[in-house]
Parts: C-alpha cells; structure tokens; sequence
C-alpha cells in the first residue's frame, strides 16, 4: 500500500437492500423496527426504512480497507447526517464511498471521505486516519 497526499481514491460503491439490513440487525442485535418497518419507520418521521448508521459505518471501513489493504485504523469518525432509505425491493439502494488522501506524515495517512447514497452525503465531515 503506497498512500501520497492528493492521491484521488477509486469510489466503491455497495449495494444495501431490506436482506442487508435483516442480516445486519442479526449479527449486531439492533432490531429497532425503523430498520424494518415502513408503518413505524415513517410514524417517527423517517421518509421510510432506513440503514443502521453503524452498517453504512463498516461499509465506509470495507472501502478504506481496501484501498489500503487492510491498513491500521487508528482514527475514525463522521457525522450521520441523512438517512440510508432502504426501499422495499429487489434493488434496495446503494453506498458509495470516495476518498482523498489529505497527507501522509508519521506514518500516517489521513483520508478524507465522501459518503454519499443517491445524490445525497449521508455522513458529515468523515474522516480516517491508517497507519501507512
């Protein structure tokens, strides 16, 4: 893994539909229904079934791993600021990620990140740093 500062990162992009979510909330014991009920989902206000903010997190973390192979994180943080809106179908919708190498000093890359699903950002200021 070679990270320079301004290096452009490759976007990736993953798919999330209701199975994901389902899969997710198994394997992190997060069964709060607005990820799997349309009915209590817009009741609260939500435009419909949203992702868990912590899956759209580890997809964030799949990208920079790979861009990085596999790289130390030692520093990792962002803002939810919209919702993933899962919709109820085949297709579901997705998550791309896209990245900028900020520097690389001390044996450390720090990256900025675009997380975006749809046209809109989905995380506000995100950011990882990776032992390089």
């Amino acid at each position: 893994m070679t990270l320079e500062a301004g290096a452009e990162l490759a976007p990736k992009t993953y798919p999330v539909t209701r199975a994901s979510l389902v899969r997710y909330a198994g394997a992190s014991g997060d069964f709060n229904p607005i990820h799997w009920s349309d009915r209590i989902a817009t009741a609260v206000g939500l435009p419909g079934v949203i992702a868990h903010g912590m899956f759209t997190m580890a997809l964030v973390a799949r990208a920079v791993s790979e861009w990085t192979d596999g790289a130390e994180v030692v520093d990792f943080g962002a803002k939810f600021t919209n919702p993933v809106v899962v919709p109820d179908d085949d297709e579901g919708t997705s998550v791309t990620v896209s990245g900028t190498v900020k520097s690389v000093e001390d044996g450390l890359a720090t990256i900025a990140l675009t997380v975006v699903s749809g046209d809109q950002k989905v995380l506000g200021m995100p950011k990882v740093t990776v032992r390089a």
